[in-house]
């Protein structure tokens, strides 16, 4: 029998240049990068993944790097946001954190009873922070003091070509309807983590995928035959479904779905630590054993990555907190 997800497992996108990726999701948002690979299609294109101590499902963030990628333009069907948890009373430091660093920021603002504020990395990917609770614990050994971290994925923001078939995908992978703000309709699972997904009740111009965008999104799954079983039900349906993939950290399925959007849907296991020691995470790049013969001939077409772990600009940012003279409320 098919059971609900439990969730988001990741989200992932597509920038141009890896060390820049590196330096704003390590460095300035304080995810520890946790796994270096390669896209198993194309072997001389980085896959770089974040997200808690272990990146764990319903806190990684990855990103395809494209150097030569020209810019994506917002649009439908496009995931339009992906949205990040901070604790309630942490909105002033990353307001703070965020604009030191030149970072342009808007809001706070207020939207579904949460504190967000929006901001984009460097290759115009929207991002939220916004203020939840979450049963991630943040990564402790990071520039970020614990009490202020990111706990993990909040959710993403959809806008599809057809918002009244996407509605009925989420229904179908377990999501409710929630509330509503405007032409924002909320949909969530049950859950104590990444549950959120926000659909757009709105027209717009067709988007173009490319450095910036939001490829796809991943939703958890129990277990392989899980996946078999969610194959044939999308195939029955008549959609877009790939076969079950072997992704070693996971087993996944695409399905793209009548509204235009990308759906992965990925089991919680193995996991981004079965192949390395945790204190090792991210230091190294993996290569699967099809690939592991070309790791010479890999590496020398990678650009190497100036790793956190490698520099002496890793402290605690303790003197934006030090800063803070309106407080930590959330008000601004």
């Amino acid at each position: 029998m098919l059971t609900d997800t439990a969730g988001i497992h990741h989200i992932t996108g597509i920038v141009r240049d890896a060390q820049a990726n590196v330096d704003f999701y390590a460095t300035t948002l304080g995810l520890r990068l946790v796994k270096q690979t390669v896209n198993f299609n194309e072997k001389f294109t980085r896959h770089l993944f974040y997200g808690d101590e272990t990146g764990s499902p319903g806190t990684a963030l990855t990103f395809f790097p494209y150097p030569a990628e020209e810019p994506g333009r917002p649009g439908t069907p496009q995931i339009r946001t992906a949205s990040l948890v901070i604790p309630p009373d942490a909105v002033n430091y990353w307001a703070d954190r965020l604009a030191s660093r030149g970072v342009e920021v808007n809001g706070p603002f207020e939207r579904f009873d949460e504190t967000v504020i929006r901001f984009s990395d460097p290759d115009g990917t929207d991002l939220e922070l916004v203020t939840g609770e979450s049963s991630v614990e943040p990564w402790a050994d990071g520039p970020v003091p614990a009490e202020r971290a990111i706990h993990g994925i909040h959710g993403v923001t959809l806008h599809s070509t057809n918002p009244f078939v996407t509605a009925s995908v989420l229904d179908t992978l377990g999501f409710d309807l929630v509330a509503q703000e405007s032409d924002r309709v909320r949909y969530r699972v049950p859950g104590d983590r990444a549950t959120v997904v926000d659909l757009l009740d709105r027209d717009g111009e067709f988007g173009r995928e490319g450095a910036g965008s939001i490829h796809h999104v991943a939703v958890r799954v129990e277990d392989e035959a899980q996946l078999y079983e969610w194959h044939d039900l999308f195939r029955e349906r008549g959609y877009d479904v790939s076969r079950v993939k072997d992704r070693h950290v996971f087993h996944s399925l695409y399905v793209r779905e009548p509204g235009g959007i990308l759906f992965e849907l990925a089991t919680d296991g193995p996991g981004l630590t079965f192949d390395v020691d945790p204190e090792a995470l991210g230091q190294s790049l993996y290569l699967p054993p099809w690939l592991e013969e070309d790791r010479e001939m890999i590496e020398s077409q990678l650009r190497p990555l100036d790793l956190p772990g490698n520099r002496g600009d890793e402290r605690r940012d303790t003197d934006v907190e030090a800063d803070e003279g309106n407080g930590t409320d959330g008000s601004n």
